[in-house]
């Protein structure tokens, strides 16, 4: 009884984390689609290539673990994801505040899968416990290079406000 309940919380989690990863790719969508500057593009196309990876690793978890993903943590997540990249569009700013979006991004993510892992490990799925790792070192490698460029967003928004 509590290796089921257990196993369901890590479907719960696993869905989760999977709906928040194509949360993140409509974000980067809406991202490049904004950005002008090219190394800036550049790293938010290979992390889109990440992204696609680890949505897919985390698909492919669900499906070993016999279950789908949850279409009303999908919605939920494209409804935002849409909502930010309308905003992302007509505001001004765009490189600081899309900078300090993915940073944060890249910040939940982390967490998200710190817990996917540690409880993978209690539920004894140690292939989820990996994907969890090496996705949770992307985003860590991805929030690093974010923080590199601080001058550089805020260089570019400066630039873009005409100061």
């Amino acid at each position: 009884m509590a290796r089921d309940r257990l196993r369901e919380k890590l479907v719960d989690y696993l869905r989760d984390a999977h709906a928040m990863e194509r949360n993140v790719l409509v974000m980067l969508e809406s991202m490049i689609s904004t950005t002008r500057d090219l190394e800036i593009v550049e790293m938010l196309e290979h992390h889109r290539t990440e992204t696609r990876r680890q949505e897919w690793l985390l698909r492919e978890r669900l499906r070993a673990l016999g279950s789908g993903i949850s279409t009303r943590k999908e919605l939920q997540a494209m409804a935002g994801a849409a909502m930010k990249g309308a905003v992302d569009q007509v505001r001004g700013d765009k490189a600081g505040k899309n900078a300090r979006d993915a940073f944060v991004t890249e910040h939940l993510e982390i967490a998200a899968y710190e817990l996917l892992e540690r409880l993978a490990d209690r539920a004894g799925d140690l292939e989820t416990a990996e994907v969890a790792r090496k996705n949770r070192a992307e985003e860590e490698a991805m929030a690093q290079r974010i923080a590199s460029k601080w001058d550089k967003f805020l260089d570019l928004t400066l630039f873009e406000e005409g100061i």
